[in-house]
């Protein structure tokens, strides 16, 4: 099914339809809540043909997703992998429910499951990974071919790598920029979304505030007789527009949702960055050391130590080795040596790749991100206009009814 050189999402339309709770025993034989989503696939060309045929559908877990995720970053070091949506809300206004059993997160996080596929299958190189296609299309066995491809072991191997210190001598300047630039997007984001959750808190006070002008415009209607009806009519439109804040502040999630991908985007830019630095550490260590063989090896066939070591120190007080242990030694260092270069070799080529493989994904992934960014704040700006214009149309349909007194 997988056709090389082509993108996924051009031969195969992806949804992720539903959500459903379901209960069950966990692996350690506990009873748990949890929640499994529907995806949907169905081939392109039928769809173009103007058929429309029964999709193909599987249920799959949070946890599956994030295996699928997982794998693709361990695979592809030097792609900025599209993030998953998040497990429980965070940067939430203390109206909003923090549960991720909320049916309102749940679905969030549907759309956001969804969001992710799209982007994974509409990549130039992640679309065309067999394990995706098992994971759209086979409802069993698909983690046993993720096993296979020793993915655990490497996953080991990276988490092992990533959580070491160490510096480089000579990183690539354009990968340290990137770097900077992913902790600045995390920061510039992570403030964007504390800032409006402090806005939704009070903009919610604000309108629910207007309920009591509701209550107090009822109640005294009742003890007008020709002011009542306006006033009454008034307060109606004042309990219509306290209670409206809900939906708005519901909707206003979806663009949190968006700037939410963004800040975890810069975690999975900064791992490709870290992995730059990674290879070019291991390429600098092997080279050292091949530098250091070579020495040892000039220095056991003149006789002479540029450099003080224990070895030449028990050399001058015991006496020379005999001509039998130096051609050993000689030999055993020219098998080192022949090794080294061979790695040396090989981290070049590796971090060569790496850096050029990287390089054009990053590129990708700016240009998604400025229209991506640029359409959600225009789409927010867009929100806040369409609220205020709505908040003006309570009061002039207040006004009107005033006026009617």
């Amino acid at each position: 099914m997988v056709e090389q050189g082509s993108i996924l999402l051009r031969r195969m339309e992806i949804c992720v339809a539903e959500a459903e709770k379901r209960s069950g025993k966990n692996a350690v034989n506990m009873q748990e809540t949890f929640t499994v989503y529907l995806i949907e696939t169905r081939p392109m060309d039928a769809v173009t043909e103007g058929q429309n045929p029964a999709p193909d559908s599987l249920w799959r877990r949070y946890s599956e997703f994030e295996l699928l995720r997982n794998y693709l970053i361990v695979t592809y070091p030097y792609i900025v992998v599209p993030p998953l949506p998040e497990k429980r809300a965070e940067f939430v206004w203390h109206k909003l429910s923090a549960d991720n059993m909320d049916p309102d997160f749940v679905e969030r996080r549907r759309i956001g499951l969804e969001n992710f596929l799209l982007r994974v299958a509409s990549h130039p190189v992640l679309s065309n990974d067999k394990i995706l296609c098992h994971f759209l299309t086979e409802e069993h066995g698909w983690k046993e071919a993720v096993c296979e491809t020793g993915f655990h072991a490497k996953s080991d191997s990276r988490l092992r790598a990533l959580s070491a210190t160490f510096r480089v001598r000579n990183p690539d300047k354009r990968f340290m920029e990137m770097k900077h630039y992913s902790d600045e997007l995390q920061s510039h984001t992570s403030q964007l979304l504390r800032a409006r959750a402090r806005v939704a808190d009070r903009l919610y006070g604000v309108y629910k505030v207007h309920g009591n002008y509701g209550r107090v415009f009822s109640e005294w209607s009742a003890v007008e007789k020709e002011m009542g009806d306006g006033l009454q009519s008034g307060g109606h439109h004042m309990d219509a527009y306290a209670a409206s804040i809900d939906d708005i502040l519901e909707e206003e999630e979806h663009y949190a949702d968006q700037l939410k991908e963004y800040l975890s985007y810069a975690e999975a830019l900064r791992a490709v960055c870290r992995k730059h630095e990674l290879n070019q550490f291991e390429l600098e260590m092997a080279s050292h050391d091949l530098i250091s063989k070579k020495q040892q090896r000039e220095e056991l066939a003149t006789g002479i130590v540029r450099t003080f070591s224990f070895k030449g120190m028990t050399n001058k007080i015991f006496g020379q080795e005999a001509p039998e242990q130096r051609e050993a030694r000689l030999k055993l260092l020219e098998e080192l040596i022949a090794e080294g270069e061979e790695s040396v070799k090989e981290k070049t080529v590796e971090c060569e790749e790496h850096v050029e493989q990287a390089w054009v994904d990053m590129q990708r992934f700016k240009e998604q991100k400025d229209k991506d960014l640029r359409e959600a704040l225009i789409s927010y700006a867009v929100m806040q206009i369409s609220m205020c214009k709505k908040g003006i149309q309570v009061w002039s349909n207040a006004k009107e009814c005033f006026l009617k007194m």
